[in-house]
């Protein structure tokens, strides 16, 4: 008898907190998707009781409503900004994939500068 196939990814328990970074300003042809997937994944984490802090430069997204996480900030998507997020929220893990090429550009530049080793952030 086989066992039983999960269809989700497991939990992870040593991620308490988890930033989201959001696909900022409208492009034509990806804003909405991005901003629908990412509005799922903000609340499927609140769900799975992770406490969620999003980083979004657009405010006229669904995402960026108080609802969606538990900290929203509507900040550029810099190295700048972001790295001062991730050092005053203290993030246990970083979901860039929800941001588009925005989010995965940030992910690499913030590893590139050393700040998710460097705060402990698992990508």
């Amino acid at each position: 008898m086989r066992p039983k196939e999960s269809c989700c990814m497991p939990r992870n328990n040593l991620l308490k907190k988890i930033l989201v970074i959001g696909s900022g300003p409208i492009v034509i042809g990806q804003a909405a998707e991005f901003d629908y997937a990412g509005t799922q994944a903000c609340q499927a984490l609140k769900e799975e009781g992770y406490e969620v802090v999003l980083i979004n430069s657009n405010p006229a997204t669904i995402m960026t409503d108080t609802n969606m996480a538990d900290k929203v900030y509507i900040e550029p998507i810099t190295l700048d900004f972001v790295s001062q997020i991730i050092r005053q929220e203290r993030p246990d893990g970083l979901l860039p994939t929800l941001g588009g090429q925005t989010g995965l550009n940030m992910a690499v530049e913030l590893a590139r500068a050393g700040v998710l080793e460097r705060e402990n952030v698992k990508l």
